[in-house]
């Protein structure tokens, strides 16, 4: 990957930019895929698979020295087990994929909210007011009676949200650790913590696997290669380049993807009030970005 940009307030390069189109399409597709392997994996077994499909690829990257070792252990902790436990726990008491794939969205604004209390970035109060509307979108699609028997999957997800915050933005001060090599730590850290978490916790693991299709098989290849490595390899890349807060409003369509497919192929009810949710939610979403994007302006022209 080339050096960062000279000049931080500069516009997105074609390669940011397709970076951002293909962390889209990657996630958005990959929450479809988690909820689908959850209905025959356990969660947590699902986790377990994915990250030794990553581990494999990720291993070779994995080398010293480690520099900044405090914040690299809060990253692959954050943004691994405990991150990932919840995701796929959330999919798992899902019915339908596309509440839970709004709620995820969630760690947007919180990424801007974290970077504001932990790295000095300013928020201003229209920032703020986006993520009041984000909260309240996702709050509004949750009362819905259909999705209202999703509001567990969906309090899971929001958990999962913040801790995703959280390791973007500490990852935004651990530049020294090339993204391969954080990705690869974090996939060797969720492996043996995941698996020993489902065997505590899960039963029927054998047979689960026993009884996994081609098509289960191949949601666990997706979120192991394209999400874990590919996809989130880009996102710990663009947040080393840019402020936190210029790149991932962007990543407020990942779940119109995930939206298309629930309804499109899982059968997923999407109500006028869901919808309406889920609208307020990237609305607030679109706010927070357009009030950094000012913000930027302004500091350039200064």
């Amino acid at each position: 990957m080339p050096a960062a940009p000279d000049k931080p307030h500069s516009p997105l390069s074609l390669l940011e930019i397709g970076a951002i189109v293909a962390i889209v399409v990657i996630w958005g597709a990959n929450n479809a895929a988690a909820k689908v392997a959850t209905e025959t994996l356990p969660p947590l077994l699902t986790a377990t698979l994915r990250f030794a499909v990553a581990a494999l690829c990720l291993f070779p990257f994995v080398r010293p020295p480690f520099p900044d070792w405090k914040s690299l252990l809060l990253i692959v902790v954050l943004g691994g087990p405990i991150h990932y436990a919840l995701i796929y726990i959330g999919f798992g008491l899902a019915d339908d994929v596309s509440p839970a794939s709004v709620a995820a969205q969630l760690w947007i604004p919180f990424t801007a909210l974290f970077a504001f209390l932990l790295l000095g970035e300013r928020l201003s109060r229209f920032a703020m007011m986006g993520l009041v509307v984000a909260l309240a979108g996702v709050a509004w699609m949750a009362a819905d009676p259909h999705a209202l028997h999703d509001w567990a999957a969906i309090l899971v997800v929001i958990g999962a949200s913040a801790a995703w915050a959280m390791t973007t933005v500490i990852a935004r001060r651990t530049t020294s650790i090339p993204p391969l090599k954080m990705q690869g730590l974090l996939a060797l850290t969720a492996l043996p913590t995941l698996a020993f978490a489902s065997a505590i916790f899960e039963r029927g693991q054998v047979e689960a696997i026993r009884s996994a299709t081609a098509l289960v098989w191949g949601t666990v290849l997706w979120a192991g290669i394209l999400s874990s490595v590919a996809a989130t390899t880009l996102v710990f890349w663009l947040v080393q380049r840019r402020e936190a807060g210029r790149v991932t409003p962007y990543f407020l369509a990942t779940p119109v993807v995930s939206i298309a497919i629930g309804w499109g192929f899982l059968g997923d009810v999407l109500t006028p009030q869901i919808l309406t949710g889920a609208a307020l939610t990237m609305a607030g979403v679109g706010v927070v970005a357009l009030a950094e994007r000012g913000l930027r302006a302004g500091a350039a022209k200064a």
